[in-house]
């Protein structure tokens, strides 16, 4: 699409956006999985990037786009992000490993788009220095002390601040270091059932953070696409690493769990040959 073109959505697009909207807003929460990087899976992360960077130029491009994403989103977000925490704390290898799929399978698509304006030993460097440099960071949370925090407005606010970064840098998976600071399940929980102590908050923090770094974010795409666009490919691969299941309860989990990654890359492929209006 050239600059200036305002995005054009046919009914099924719509749809479309509106589906992809609400997998990022009911995905968003679980454990592990960064809300930036289901942006980058359905070719969101940058449109999303630029309208927050440039609202008015942005929204003139983007707008019919970013409305069924961001209707989606929400009600993703806000209906079933409780009931998803539910079924991810019963059945959670199984859970994951549909996430797990749903990325791996976006990855050809994610690599044809990191190679749009040229590949060159810069862009493999900053894809094995971001997959690295993340991975190191997860290991540090991995075996780090747990901590306990009492929960209260001011940090419901900081869990919103941490989850825009996440949505803004791909990969930092906010609901792993809310988890050891002991915030994920109190923050969850009063978003599933609406309390605006914490959803109040959480929002603003979310937007103010988002707000703050998309500017940052569009000018290093602007600048260095292909260096920008693989660091982004390297977070979505060393987030996705650390999550997928390794241990099962039986072998009928496994089986479960193998159909689960399957249908999740069917699904990533699916939305791919779908999702026309990406390349």
């Amino acid at each position: 699409m050239e600059d200036g073109e305002r995005t054009r959505i046919s009914g099924g697009r719509f749809l479309l956006l509106l589906a992809q909207g609400t997998i990022m807003g009911a995905g968003a929460v679980l454990p592990g999985i960064s809300g930036g990087v289901l942006c980058v899976i359905f070719g969101i992360y940058q449109p999303m990037m630029e309208t927050l960077a440039h609202p008015k130029k942005g929204l003139k491009k983007y707008g019919n786009m970013m409305l069924p994403v961001a209707l989606g989103f929400l009600g993703g977000f806000v209906l079933l992000a409780g009931a998803i925490a539910r079924i991810a704390s019963s059945e959670p290898a199984i859970v994951t490993s549909l996430f797990v799929g749903l990325i791996i399978g976006t990855f050809p698509q994610l690599f044809r788009d990191g190679a749009k304006r040229g590949r060159d030993r810069s862009c493999y460097i900053a894809l094995a220095a971001s997959t690295l440099l993340l991975l190191g960071f997860f290991m540090l949370l991995k075996y780090g002390t747990e901590l306990h925090i009492t929960p209260n407005a001011g940090w419901f606010f900081f869990c919103g601040a941490l989850w825009g970064i996440s949505t803004v840098a791909p990969g930092m998976t906010s609901s792993s270091v809310l988890m050891l600071l002991g915030l994920y399940y109190p923050m969850s929980e009063g978003i599933a059932a609406l309390d605006m102590g914490v959803v109040i908050p959480f929002l603003l923090g979310i937007a103010i953070t988002v707000i703050a770094l998309a500017r940052a974010v569009n000018a290093l795409f602007n600048r260095y696409y292909g260096i920008a666009y693989h660091c982004i490919i390297g977070f979505v691969i060393a987030s996705t690493i650390p999550i997928i299941p390794l241990s099962f309860r039986s072998a009928s989990e496994l089986i479960w769990s193998a159909a689960a990654a399957a249908a999740g890359c069917a699904a990533a492929y699916l939305i791919s040959k779908m999702d026309g209006e990406r390349e």
